[in-house]
């Protein structure tokens, strides 16, 4: 799949999106879908929070502005576990705006922060970000987690203003949950590009936008 393909001349004024995986504890291996997308999707990058082992609430944020400043827009983030809660918690500190290059965010496998945390290591995060995300983003959760109870993960969505997509009984949605690349994760995440793209042309021309709408989204596996 060619990502950049998504976005035309007329609808982003020739600019390809370009996406920035956000791992989490102890990043993403080789078999991990993270890792995977990386690798066969065009302008795809890793962001380097560093202290992958010892997550730091303050230095995975700025970590994460410094890539975006740095990333051609549109910008895409695809965060997976705690690195949600970096992208959360960077929203929430930088208050990006209107011409903020991040378009969107992918927000994939949440762990829970504020009850019943089961890595100690995840607990500089907490309390969890509570604001809504000033763009559109999508929340996908398993039903048997191990790190959070679907409805915790229902809880964030909302908390975020994220759509949120049941993923099915996947674990925690990472390379031991067997799931190779993850076609549900692109397909959610051509979704959320569309919709990008209809923000985009209802800001150029309300009467368009009408036009374009996308149809609902099936958020279930």
């Amino acid at each position: 799949m060619h990502l950049s393909t998504l976005f035309t001349p007329h609808d982003e004024g020739g600019d390809a999106p370009h996406i920035l995986t956000v791992p989490g504890l102890n990043n993403s291996g080789p078999g991990h879908w993270q890792s995977l997308w990386e690798e066969a999707l065009p302008n795809c990058s890793r962001v380097n929070l560093g202290s992958w082992e010892k997550p730091d609430p303050d230095l995975w944020p700025d970590r994460l502005n410094a890539a975006i400043a740095q990333a051609d827009a549109p910008v895409f983030l695809v965060a997976h576990s705690l690195g949600c809660h970096a992208v959360a918690r960077w929203a929430q500190q930088q208050k990006p705006g209107f011409g903020s290059p991040v378009a969107g965010a992918l927000l994939v496998a949440p762990p829970e922060l504020d009850h019943a945390t089961i890595d100690a290591r995840l607990l500089p995060f907490a309390p969890a970000a509570r604001g809504i995300l000033p763009f559109p983003s999508i929340l996908a959760a398993s039903r048997n987690d191990p790190y959070i109870d679907l409805q915790r993960a229902r809880r964030l969505a909302f908390f975020w203003g994220s759509d949120f997509a049941d993923a099915g009984e996947i674990g925690h949605i990472n390379a031991e949950s067997d799931i190779g690349d993850w076609d549900f994760g692109l397909y959610l995440l051509r979704r959320l590009i569309r919709r990008a793209r209809v923000n985009a042309a209802r800001a150029r021309n309300p009467a368009l936008a009408a036009s374009v709408l996308p149809s609902p989204l099936a958020l279930s596996f």
